[in-house]
């Protein structure tokens, strides 16, 4: 470890947040936690008085999230790293699942972790240092049916972070997206939001994703703790990646979209070379 940090982590009462906060913790980083119940509140902070702090918020509440970051950055310290963390999971055949329940998707995951991010670039900006990570998935970078809301919501985290990337460079600001693979955590659980089926041209395609997916649930390859390591070796790296997969079915799943992805544009290139003036 450089030095202790200061680190933001929205969405601790679970999973991915859970885990990193308390690694945090016991490598002798102070943790600010956002959680949406006061009673889960008063459980993170009793997990190392003085060090573990936590703040209520929803991070859709957009217009309280620079006062939550102001109060942090008065009453506690400089932040020097978010972790947009905060995110749920939307289950559902695209023409099955209302609009409202997009629109929700992204409010979560990507407008939140925006508004975050907007938040803390000022005081990281003025210091001339930070740290960003976006917990994407490498649903951000490969698709399957029945997670069409989903996949493109961490698609848009993985390109507005790796644009503000570019951005932020040359002011000592390091963006990161991290893409987990399958975890053991509840993401397929209580987390996600299923949309009734109704349209049996779908059951086909979409009912062996979802009985895989359900038959999985709590025995995934990927271990939350050995995650929360690699984020906080992310967080002491003088150089991190602009993107960073977790898990080994990740990197396979994402090199075989990528080579498939290269073939299709070899075979279309004369098509795609037609359109020069």
């Amino acid at each position: 470890m450089e030095h202790p940090k200061l680190i933001l982590i929205t969405g601790v009462g679970s999973g991915f947040g859970r885990a990193l906060a308390q690694a945090a913790l016991a490598a002798g980083h102070r943790v600010v936690g956002t959680l949406r119940d006061a009673d889960a509140a008063r459980a993170f902070e009793a997990l190392a008085p003085g060090r573990a702090h936590a703040r209520l918020l929803d991070v859709t509440d957009f217009d309280a999230i620079p006062a939550v970051v102001d109060g942090i950055e008065t009453d506690i310290g400089a932040i020097d790293a978010l972790v947009n963390n905060a995110g749920y999971g939307h289950e559902g055949v695209l023409e099955e699942s209302p609009l409202e329940q997009l629109r929700r998707q992204f409010e979560v995951n990507v407008f939140g972790a925006v508004a975050m991010i907007k938040a803390v670039l000022p005081g990281m900006r003025a210091r001339r240092r930070g740290r960003i990570l976006n917990i994407t998935s490498m649903g951000g970078f490969i698709t399957m049916p029945g997670i069409a809301y989903y996949c493109g919501s961490k698609f848009a985290l993985e390109g507005i972070g790796e644009a503000l990337c570019q951005e932020v460079a040359a002011l000592g600001i390091h963006v990161t997206a991290v893409a987990p693979g399958s975890f053991r955590t509840d993401w397929a659980g209580r987390s996600m939001v299923r949309t009734p089926r109704s349209i049996s041209d779908y059951d086909a395609v979409f009912d062996p994703v979802r009985e895989r997916r359900e038959r999985t649930s709590g025995q995934q390859l990927g271990d939350p703790d050995k995650a929360a390591q690699a984020l906080l070796h992310i967080l002491d790296s003088p150089a991190p990646p602009a993107h960073l997969l977790l898990g080994s079915d990740a990197l396979r799943l994402v090199r075989e979209k990528t080579a498939a992805l290269l073939q299709e544009f070899e075979r279309w290139e004369a098509v795609t070379r037609s359109t020069d003036g």
